[in-house]
């Protein structure tokens, strides 16, 4: 089969356009809620600086019963949430919402075992001398497990363009959408392969960004 680059290459482009858009949105928007949420895990769980039984055991569960569901699963069974919220559940809108969700509990998981390898030592201390505990969370915790979590976010950040592809299923757009529209339903191999490999300049880019900005973290 011939391919009409000519025709396909501002649709490509374009895809390149809208999964970038889905994956910054996500990694924002699910980075600050993972963070909120694997912040308070932390601080609650026993010993912690603002322990509650009640409140870790209901963030634990929650955690643990969405994190391990496949996202093309949880796509299909956030259906009559992300039409009460989004008002569709097809579209690049609709995924982006399941990609937030899917995301911040991923985080959430990865910032409490970060934060859980800071020396507690230095937390008592600060305490000691009459640190807050919102100010040990920013200006001590936060800091001291900077790099091991920007390696966390770029690990997910590969999850989310994953994500991303696999949105194409619900018309997300994107990549995932261009290689199942215009290359698998057409038995077009070649836009298959060229989408697949964009998807892997993405990772590749993304890994190598994270790897430095963790090496600079690190070094500080």
């Amino acid at each position: 089969m011939t391919t009409n680059w000519d025709k396909l290459r501002p649709v490509l482009f374009e895809s390149i356009g809208t999964t970038i858009y889905m994956v910054v949105i996500t990694l924002v928007v699910g980075g600050l809620i993972g963070l909120a949420v694997g912040t308070l895990l932390y601080a609650t769980r026993k010993g912690g600086i603002l322990q509650n039984t009640a409140a870790y055991t209901v963030l634990n569960i929650l955690v643990n019963i969405v994190r391990p569901i496949p996202f093309i699963i949880l796509l299909a069974a956030l259906g009559p949430v992300t039409l009460a919220v989004v008002g569709r559940t097809i579209g690049t809108e609709a995924a982006i919402f399941v990609m937030i969700i899917a995301s911040s509990f991923a985080i959430a998981r990865i910032v409490e075992q970060n934060l859980v390898t800071v020396d507690p030592g230095v937390i008592e201390a600060a305490r000691a001398m009459g640190a807050g505990p919102l100010r040990i969370i920013v200006t001590l915790l936060i800091p001291e497990a900077l790099g091991p979590l920007i390696l966390g976010y770029t690990f997910v950040l590969i999850g989310i363009v994953d994500m991303s592809a696999m949105a194409g299923t619900i018309g997300g757009g994107g990549l995932g959408d261009f290689a199942i529209v215009y290359g698998y339903q057409r038995f077009n191999w070649q836009v298959t392969l060229v989408a697949t490999l964009v998807i892997i300049l993405l990772v590749q880019a993304s890994q190598f960004f994270g790897n430095w900005l963790a090496r600079k973290a690190l070094r500080r």
